[in-house]
């Protein structure tokens, strides 16, 4: 007997009214951005301000604010809140409202020409995303600053980045263009206190804050999603307190970077040279200070960590008990990291790596909670090129606890007395051209490990005994099991359909486009093979994120089967969309959540928090029939001018994989 498909229905509704599920879908994104907010300067305790406060905003970000990156990680929400529009949903008076709207003239004349370009592009070979991708808009700065009668004002560094082009090292986008530049100094010449509000998916360049001494405050917002300029209104106003922690490492200058010599996104042949040297890692262990470490940040009230304790399991887990009190004057969350040095050996490793991460709950003053936090030896571990195997060497392994990399302070040490293999595979991918990597200087490496050891005198010492943790042997046999559903599903399909299977269905969507030849849901990524379902499957759904469901936020309806719409009417809200050739035709609306980008719930350092941000995705994927969400991503944020390092949670691979491994888990 064959299996009966479900049928599917259409997507949406063609009622353009909001749905029961936006308002809270659009809360808990609201709440997830302002505890990503890391805030990383405060004088003279300048935030949170009082509502009742007059305020002047500056900067596009402020006006436009950049809610997610472009292309595949693009979002169709109904719409988005700016910063602007936060803060007077508030109830804060801005004074500076002539500016405000020169800006918009402003805007609206750049996003012209921007589309008048594109277009022109958009001819002959040039297909309209790639156009589009190779191009992305650029913020004008708007009208010059004025004076006006606040003391206080906001100026949001604001950028655009995304899928299709890096960023680039020079004015403009990785540091302020003269303009900026020329804004920034008026404003801090005109008003008393300024805050500075960094509304980016990546790192940019922050000298500016050696120059004007009346920045006050800095908080990196990243970007947001759909409810960023309310969530940020809830920071500034001190209804949230900041408790985000960075998840990179904002280096004084790009050059410290170790890629940045050898970063070129026009090659194809881009060579990884920093080996494990991949952000704090290499400031870490070469003795680099940056200008904010990562895990820095600060809130409106302070913290005091106490009663570590550190016990060894016989299957080598570790766990790592911390006592937190708030000790200031407000609520608020705070985060602890466990990190681990390790020993030295043959194999040359970095001088502490993450292993463990915790936030408590909302701790009134004076409250206190104590945390539990473990990691398993293969957090320890370093992978052997030579033998292709995981491995632990014996010596000391150091456990730091603290609220940031900086801020830890050696609690205990494991002694490890012989090398311990975990993992046994084998080097299927050797390298096929020379590849020289750093290497940290011997002095140096000799220099941190006197010091190490020095330190290490003083904390407890735990045996930790791995002689009855097995070794696991990869199996590269590809032996299948045979009580596995899908594999005898597949074994009765032709070479045809396993092919139409793996490649999807483009061949059907509007102008041949990847990324959106979704039919059945109009906008989703692609699909998988009609070419099955007289074999019982049905169509798997796939769409894109990560920053929630990248959908069509309207398509057309004739005989009541969807049409295949065109790629661009996903793209900038339809901007580059021709309605004229769907005339008469009924129109539906689907609108998705756009959350948090991954970087930002990174620096939330708080997986519960990202697993009910997944279950909103999981609610909108039912909704819509989305089977599979291409998403989160799990990219090394080994540069800066990566044009998608919004995506990608981390430079860490611990954090990136366990924020992703939380969102996933709530979908």
């Amino acid at each position: 007997m064959s299996k009966q498909i479900k049928p599917r229905t259409l997507t949406g509704t063609p009622d353009n009214t909001p749905r029961d599920y936006e308002q809270p879908h659009a809360a808990l994104s609201r709440r997830a951005a302002a505890e990503g907010f890391v805030l990383l300067k405060n004088e003279d305790s300048v935030l949170p301000l009082s509502s009742d406060t007059p305020i002047a905003l500056y900067g596009s970000g402020a006006i436009k604010t950049v809610k997610g990156g472009t292309g595949t990680g693009d979002v169709n929400e109904r719409r988005s809140v700016s910063i602007c529009e936060g803060m007077r949903n508030a109830g804060f008076t801005i004074t500076n409202e002539d500016w405000i709207n020169s800006f918009e003239d402003c805007y609206q004349k750049a996003r012209a020409e921007w589309k008048k370009h594109i277009e022109e592009l958009w001819t002959g070979d040039v297909i309209f995303f790639n156009a589009y991708c190779s191009n992305p808009f650029r913020m004008p700065v708007g009208p010059a600053a004025d004076n006006t009668s606040a003391d206080t004002a906001i100026y949001v560094l604001g950028r655009i980045a995304g899928e299709g082009a890096d960023r680039y090292a020079g004015k403009g986008d990785y540091c302020l263009n003269e303009d900026e530049h020329k804004m920034l100094s008026d404003v801090c010449g005109y008003y008393k206190n300024v805050i500075v509000l960094v509304n980016t998916g990546g790192v940019v360049d922050l000298s500016f804050l050696d120059e004007f001494s009346n920045i006050k405050a800095l908080m990196i917002v990243s970007q947001p999603g759909m409810e960023g300029g309310n969530a940020v209104a809830d920071v500034i106003c001190g209804k949230t307190a900041p408790s985000g922690k960075l998840s990179a490492t904002w280096a004084y200058k790009y050059e410290d970077y170790p890629s940045a010599a050898g970063f070129n996104s026009h090659e194809s042949d881009e060579r990884y040279s920093e080996g494990i040297y991949v952000g704090y890692r290499y400031f870490d262990s070469f003795g680099i200070k940056p200008r904010y470490g990562f895990g820095e940040g600060i809130s409106y009230t302070s913290f005091e960590l106490s009663g570590v304790k550190a016990f060894a399991e016989k299957d080598g887990k570790v766990n790592v008990s911390v006592t937190v009190k708030n000790t200031g004057g407000c609520s608020g969350k705070e985060v602890v990291q466990v990190y681990v040095s390790l020993p030295e050996g043959r194999m040359e490793k970095e001088y502490r790596r993450l292993c463990a991460f915790g936030k408590t709950a909302l701790l009134a003053p004076g409250e206190a909670q104590t945390l539990s936090l473990g990691f398993s030896p293969m957090d320890l571990t370093s992978y052997d090129e030579k033998t292709a195997s995981w491995v632990l060497e014996k010596g000391l392994y150091g456990i730091f606890v603290g609220s940031s990399l900086s801020g830890s302070a050696p609690a205990a040490a494991l002694s490890l007395s012989e090398d311990k293999t975990l993992i046994k595979a084998r080097n299927i991918c050797p390298l096929k051209k020379e590849l020289k990597v750093i290497s940290c200087p011997e002095e140096t490496v000799k220099k941190r490990f006197e010091a190490l050891n020095e330190m290490l005198k003083t904390v407890p010492v735990l045996t930790y005994d791995l002689s009855d943790v097995k070794t696991e042997t990869v199996d590269y046999t590809g032996n299948i099991d045979p009580d596995d559903e899908a594999a005898a599903i597949t074994a009765g399909l032709s070479t045809d359909k396993l092919l139409a299977l793996s490649v999807g269905e483009p061949s059907q969507a509007f102008g041949l486009q990847l990324g959106a030849a979704g039919i059945d849901v109009p906008g989703s990524a692609g699909e998988t093979s009609s070419l099955v379902k007289e074999d019982g499957l049905a169509n798997i759904i796939l769409a894109d994120g990560p920053a929630g469901l990248r959908l069509n936020p309207f398509y057309f309806v004739k005989d009541g089967k969807a049409e295949i719409m065109p790629i661009e009417a996903g793209m900038e809200r339809g901007l580059f969309f021709d309605r004229s050739q769907f005339e008469g035709q009924e129109e539906y609306f689907q609108y998705c959540t756009a959350i948090p980008v991954g970087t930002l719930l990174a620096q939330t350092w708080n997986r519960e928090l990202v697993t009910e941000v997944g279950e909103i995705i999981a609610d909108e994927m039912n909704l819509f029939g989305v089977t599979l969400w291409l998403a989160p991503g799990m990219n090394i944020q080994r540069n800066p001018l990566c044009g998608r390092n919004f995506e990608y949670y981390s430079e860490d691979p611990f954090l990136r994989g366990k924020t992703a491994a939380a969102m996933t888990a709530g979908v």
